[in-house]
């Protein structure tokens, strides 16, 4: 029997970039699937976070992202743009966020049309890796809907329909016990960050998870 895992998943967060390779390579050894929620950076969601953070936080997630990928093997590098706007030495946090909610609604559209984890996979790679310049612009969240199975008029579209959809994820990844991401949900059970992806793997095993 294919088990399934919830995904809530940020664009911005570079951590859900970072579990994307290695979710991708134990949904091609085990027989499960990845049903993405895509949920807002928590940058919009709790207005003011970053004017109350640890100033040693942002510093530490720079090394800790770095050393994660390096020592995976992930091509990574901080995006440009980054996909929120903000003032990142005051905090402030502008209130129209084009980058990050037109790749989120199409996250949430290729989630509708069963190809979310797919288009998460291209679409973060194709922001945080490096290998791309100004990612919201010209075709590159067009061939990261192709290479995931959809159209590539998906980017051309006006996906503003999604945004109940999004918030609904929102109110759904609270309720499963943890305001993070990436979050893994299973049979109710919720496994915070990239690190806890042996966790989850042990926890499917034992309701049953199979090698394909």
């Amino acid at each position: 029997m294919t088990l399934r895992i919830d995904l809530y998943f940020s664009f911005r967060s570079p951590y859900s970039y970072l579990a994307t390779p290695q979710l991708s390579a134990l949904r091609d050894q085990y027989d499960f699937e990845i049903d993405v929620k895509v949920v807002r950076p928590i940058a919009v969601r709790i207005p003011g976070f970053f004017k109350q953070v640890n100033p040693l936080w942002p510093p530490y997630l720079a090394r800790d992202t770095w050393r994660i990928a390096e020592r995976l093997g992930i091509p990574y590098r901080w995006p440009r743009p980054d996909p929120i706007i903000m003032d990142v030495a005051s905090g402030e946090v502008a209130v129209e966020q084009p980058y990050i909610m037109g790749v989120s609604r199409m996250g949430a559209a290729a989630a509708e049309a069963g190809r979310g984890f797919e288009f998460a996979r291209e679409a973060s790679r194709a922001i945080w890796s490096g290998q791309v310049e100004n990612w919201h612009q010209g075709d590159h969240l067009a061939r990261a809907a192709e290479a995931a199975g959809l159209p590539a008029s998906l980017a051309s579209e006006d996906l503003s329909r999604f945004d109940p959809v999004i918030e609904a994820n929102e109110t759904a990844q609270t309720a499963a016990g943890h305001w993070g991401v990436p979050l893994m949900v299973f049979n109710g059970e919720p496994f915070f960050g990239q690190d806890r992806l042996e966790d989850i793997l042990w926890r499917m095993k034992g309701a049953g998870l199979t090698a394909r």
